[in-house]
C-alpha cells in the first residue's frame, strides 16, 4: 500500500545493512576504549539507531531526545523545539548523536550547542543521510551513511506526515503525495 507512493528505491535493505556495519566499524575504531552514550534524535533515527547499536562492539549507553523544526511540513520552520530531553547527564561522557538526516543544519546546530553546554568529554555526529545542498548552518557530520541530492526521501525511519517510517528501504516519495502543501 505505501509502496504505491514511492517513485523509486534509493537505498535497499541490503545497502543500508552494509553501510550501517561500516559505520559501526569506524565508530568502534574511533571510540576504542571508551563507553559512548549514543543519543537518538527521535523519531526519524530510531531504526537507524537500533541497527547501529547492534553493530557497535563497544560497551555503550543509549538515550533519546525529541527535537523538531518541521512539524508536519516538508521544510524546516527554523523554530527548534525540544519535546523530550535526555534521561541522564552527559557531563564527562563521550557522546555520539545519531540522526536520520542532516539537511539545513538548523535543528542539529541548535542541538549540538545545547549538548556542548552540558560539558561532555566529546561530541560526535553520525547521520544516516547528508543533504549538503540544503545546508544553511556550518555543520558537518563525523560519520555519514550516504550523501543524497535534494530529494524527498522516506523509509527506514524517515517519514512524511508520520507515514512511511516502516518501509525497510529508503525511497523517493512521489511529488503528488506532498505537492498540495
Amino acid at each position: 500500500m505505501l509502496e504505491q507512493d514511492i517513485e523509486r528505491v534509493l537505498f535497499t535493505e541490503e545497502a543500508l545493512r552494509a553501510r550501517v556495519g561500516e559505520l559501526a566499524q569506524q565508530i568502534n575504531r574511533d571510540l576504542a576504549g571508551k563507553e559512548p552514550v549514543l543519543i537518538s534524535v527521535l523519531r526519524g533515527s530510531f531504526i537507524f539507531m537500533a541497527d547501529l547499536v547492534r553493530a557497535i562492539e563497544l560497551p555503550c549507553r543509549v538515550d533519546f531526545m525529541a527535537v523538531s523544526s518541521y512539524g508536519s511540513g516538508t521544510t524546516s520552520s527554523g523554530q527548534v523545539k525540544i519535546t523530550k530531553d535526555l534521561s541522564e547527564s552527559i557531563e564527562g561522557r563521550d557522546v555520539l548523536v545519531v540522526e536520520d538526516i542532516l539537511d539545513s543544519g538548523n535543528t542539529l546546530s541548535y542541538l549540538l550547542k545545547l549538548l556542548q553546554a552540558r560539558r561532555p568529554a566529546s561530541i560526535r555526529l553520525c547521520t544516516l543521510l547528508d543533504k549538503p545542498s540544503r545546508r544553511t548552518k556550518p555543520i558537518q557530520a563525523d560519520y555519514v551513511g550516504f550523501q543524497v541530492e535534494d530529494l524527498f526521501v522516506v523509509g527506514y525511519g524517515l517519514d512524511y506526515a508520520e507515514r512511511y517510517r516502516n518501509l525497510p528501504y529508503i525511497g523517493i516519495l512521489k511529488p503528488r503525495v506532498y505537492e498540495g502543501e
